[in-house]
């Protein structure tokens, strides 16, 4: 199955020039229309204002695209019934020429086939609460173990259970820092409660340990990127709309793929809309801060 790779996206890869790799997944399951297509097309304009291109991922027509033209963009946003693909999905959504939005499973391996280090989304998958039980976790977690892509992200979101999606990293070899912090961000909330043992102070010393993942011939790395407190959801709100999504979860036997998405669209009629406008203002967020760190390390490499 081959990778297509957008000309513009190609060339500064060719180049040595700074790109970053967003997800479609937010486009297709991550956001109402119209807000989705106009956040997709407002984060890949943030990446060009810092001087990097951007690359969302997608697959259209049943072919893997880093580089999704607008038309591309728009078919993901405003067609029905878009497949969620991770890894795992990619051949059959080829066999059968499907569409797709990919997970930051299936965005990483992909953005990494054609020679992107940076990628940027909103949260990591990791794993779900009761997952001694059911065996929930997410796949992003086994793929950043063996990917060369550095992952900028709001760390994992706070309906999953955040201390086993570290350990559980842990275990799997995967560096993660904070940007400028040593506490692990909670989505939408600033802190986890969870420590790090790492921070990094700047973006050319995130793009110096990107450098130094790729010399070493690891897989990925966590950049944990958390919104500045007074952007962060009100942490009473966010606890009430959590319990009523666990306990929606719980008595709808929601699982697997359809978790998350129920979630968050808990948390929006929960919050009142508020969840969404945070969800927005981490998307943005990371990927003006990937954008940094690809022209960083651009330039750190003569780029």
């Amino acid at each position: 199955m081959g990778v297509e790779v957008r000309e513009e996206v190609a060339g500064a890869l060719a180049r040595g020039g700074a790109v970053v790799a967003l997800e479609s997944t937010l486009i297709s399951h991550g956001l109402p229309r119209p807000d989705n297509l106009a956040l997709a097309l407002e984060a890949e304009g943030i990446v060009r204002e810092e001087g990097a291109v951007p690359a969302t991922v997608g697959v259209i027509g049943g072919v893997p695209r880093v580089g999704l033209g607008e038309g591309d963009l728009e078919t993901l946003a405003y067609e029905d019934d878009i497949p969620k693909l991770s890894t795992r999905d990619l051949p059959f959504a080829s066999a059968k020429g499907s569409h797709g939005a990919t997970t930051v499973a299936a965005t990483a391996f992909l953005a990494a086939r054609a020679g992107v280090r940076i990628f940027a989304t909103g949260g990591l998958g990791g794993v779900h609460r009761g997952a001694r039980d059911s065996w929930d976790v997410s796949a992003d977690l086994a793929e950043l173990a063996r990917t060369p892509v550095a992952v900028v992200c709001a760390g994992v979101k706070s309906i999953l259970d955040v201390p086993a999606t570290l350990e559980a990293l842990e275990t799997l070899g995967v560096p993660v820092a904070g940007f400028r912090t040593t506490r692990f961000p909670g989505f939408y909330l600033t802190n986890s409660g969870c420590p790090l043992d790492w921070s990094l102070e700047s973006e050319e010393e995130a793009a110096r340990a990107v450098r130094a993942l790729g010399d070493l011939g690891t897989g990925g790395m966590l950049v944990a990127n958390p919104l500045p407190e007074a952007e962060q959801l009100d942490p009473v709100l966010h606890e009430k709309a959590l319990r009523s999504g666990l306990e929606g979860l719980r008595e709808g036997g929601v699982r697997g793929k359809e978790v998350t998405p129920f979630l968050l669209s808990r948390f929006r009629e929960e919050t009142g809309g508020e969840s969404l406008e945070v969800n927005k203002r981490i998307i943005l967020n990371n990927a003006r801060l990937a954008a940094r760190i690809a022209a960083a390390l651009a330039a750190l490499e003569g780029g």
